[in-house]
């Protein structure tokens, strides 16, 4: 009972802001409506069918979300595992160092955006005047100009924002691993990747369930960055699902179609979380 009242108030809170919003977004994904008009119509399944059959760009965001997510997760955790070990070892100014690489997570995503997209300006630019000024001209290009570059340019910008939220879940992590188990593989004459391969990787597996989750989650959300740097452009080769749900809702005002965006969205995070999380949990039971 003590638990029920203690818990209560914050259940109502994400109830009412959480669990609230999401299930009439559903409701909502059913019906036509401009955003404006007292009278919100009932069309059943007919925006998932415009958006499936007749929506040229939500296949394009789709296809661009995949790509997205799939970089999301194998390069963010990646660099901030290997910053983390390398922060976690007795270096001087390891405090500041790691204060640096954590610094980008806490600018607004608008903020990181604008800068990026300064960067980028194909003449007065800071990345094509230092690939003049090191002779190498022929890599200069129009970085968010360019449909078949500009996706991979944004990612860039939204890698060096998040690779700090990685490090500090690996940080973390790697402070759970007993220095007791390494000092013994030491002394059984365990190598540096014989250790971290059987002893840090395996303590370290929670932690790399978590991370993957969390990139997951936030890499098949991802919108305040390409809406900052590309709104989806040029020729929508920057859209993503997320960017194209609210296109479709504050900008097309068509909420319907937004929400099914939205609710399909929503659908292919569980469709990959959720059996990321039971593999997970029956590794990590099979191996206790």
């Amino acid at each position: 009972m003590q638990g029920a009242i203690l818990l209560g108030p914050a259940l109502l809170v994400y109830g009412v802001f959480s669990i609230w919003p999401m299930l009439d977004v559903v409701r909502l994904s059913f019906m036509h409506w401009d955003g404006l008009a007292p009278v919100q119509t009932f069309v059943g399944l007919d925006n998932y069918r415009d958006i499936l059959r007749d929506d040229p760009v939500f296949w394009v965001a789709f296809d661009n979300t995949l790509i997205w997510t799939a970089l999301s997760v194998a390069i963010p955790p990646s660099i901030g595992f290997a910053i983390a070990i390398g922060v976690n070892q007795p270096l001087t100014g390891r405090n500041a160092l790691r204060a640096a690489f954590y610094l980008p997570v806490i600018i607004a995503s608008i903020a990181v955006a604008t800068m990026w997209r300064w960067m980028y300006d194909p003449f007065f630019g800071v990345i094509n005047a230092a690939l003049t000024a090191l002779g190498l001209d022929g890599l200069i290009g129009d970085w968010l100009g360019d449909r078949h570059i500009a996706l991979y340019s944004v990612f860039v910008a939204y890698c060096w924002q998040n690779v700090g939220v990685s490090m500090v879940l690996f940080l973390a992590g790697l402070q759970t691993v007993s220095p007791t188990l390494l000092e013994a593989a030491r002394m059984d004459g365990a190598g540096r990747w014989q250790r971290f391969r059987h002893v840090v990787l395996p303590a370290m597996r929670p932690t790399i369930t978590i991370v993957v989750i969390l990139t997951l989650i936030n890499s098949l959300k991802a919108f305040d960055i390409v809406y900052g740097m590309t709104h989806g452009g040029p020729a929508q080769s920057t859209q993503l699902m997320a960017f194209w749900a609210f296109w479709q809702s504050l900008q097309l005002h068509d909420f319907g179609r937004g929400s099914a965006i939205a609710v399909v969205l929503l659908a292919i995070t569980l469709v990959i979380v959720i059996p990321y999380l039971r593999w997970s949990q029956a590794r990590e039971a099979a191996a206790r």
